[in-house]
């Protein structure tokens, strides 16, 4: 099994919720937000991520544009 790599994913993680446990751990990171029915803010534009809204409608809405 591969191992994490957080210092990589870092440099990826947009997410703007600072005290954030799971910033570079992405399997934690997808878990919990599936749990909550949300998508990481990973799918989410910087403009988008920051309504902190990271529900599937939200996600569809603003790309059906």
């Amino acid at each position: 099994m591969k191992m994490c790599n957080i210092k990589k994913n870092m440099d990826k993680c947009n997410c703007t919720y600072e005290p954030c446990p799971r910033k570079g751990i992405c399997c934690d990171c997808i878990e919990y937000h599936r749990k909550k029915n949300q998508l990481p803010a990973c799918y989410f534009s910087e403009e988008e991520e920051k309504t902190y809204d990271r529900s599937f409608k939200h996600f569809i809405e603003i790309h059906k544009k």
